[in-house]
């Protein structure tokens, strides 16, 4: 539980230092190893003022279990998460500007970068408009990312959901959202971008995926 509280507060460092949100905007969780639990930010602390210590304990229905703050109000969006998707052990949500400025079109961030088909498989999908507190935005996740290889999800009108096998894979995948929103807006405004052909990008996150990086030999 400790190990966890320690890897949830530093990742939200992650988040600042990639200017991916503001004020108090934005968290991040990861489920308790071996329980049916997880940890969270508090609800509007600073991130200069996160400890470990200061990180709060939900379980799978997003009720607080440990903690002298209230959970984020995004607990909810992440219990549901954490409940239909067993494989799930981080999420992030942010607002990053550029990425969500797609949200706030309603619109598909397309492949057409090769960074875009390493990491997300594809289009990083759009989810529906749903109001923060309820289940409503852990279902449109949930249903719009069945069937994507995407771990990014873009709610519409509201910002970028990520999730992982861990917190740090969901933060990742955040950073990398915004880096290609960002890019792709760039492009747009320079003229059409090219499409990446369905053969090229199957290859390129095959190989990001299963060879990319250093491997074990153990």
């Amino acid at each position: 539980m400790e190990e966890t509280r320690k890897t949830v507060c530093r990742l939200h460092a992650e988040l600042v230092r990639y200017n991916l949100v503001a004020w108090t905007a934005g968290n991040v969780s990861e489920r308790v190893p071996g329980e049916d639990l997880f940890v969270i930010k508090p609800s509007g602390v600073s991130y200069d003022e996160l400890t470990p210590a200061s990180m709060v304990v939900c379980d799978l229905d997003g009720v607080l279990v440990e903690g002298e703050h209230a959970p984020s109000s995004d607990t909810a969006a992440h219990a549901y998460v954490y409940r239909h998707m067993p494989h799930v052990n981080g999420v992030v949500h942010t607002h990053s500007t550029y990425a969500s400025a797609w949200a706030a079109r309603g619109e598909p961030i397309p492949c057409v970068l090769t960074a875009m088909a390493d990491e997300f498989g594809g289009d990083i999908p759009v989810g529906p408009f749903a109001l923060i507190g309820g289940d409503d935005i852990g279902k449109g996740l949930v249903e719009t990312l069945a069937g994507h290889r995407s771990p990014a999800v873009l709610m519409q009108n509201h910002g970028v959901f990520t999730i992982g096998d861990s917190a740090k894979a969901a933060v990742k995948a955040a950073v990398m959202c915004e880096d290609v929103a960002r890019t792709v807006h760039v492009a747009r405004q320079l003229g059409q971008p090219l499409p990446i052909e369905q053969h090229h990008i199957d290859h390129l996150y095959e190989r990001y995926q299963n060879v990319y990086g250093q491997r074990s030999h153990l």
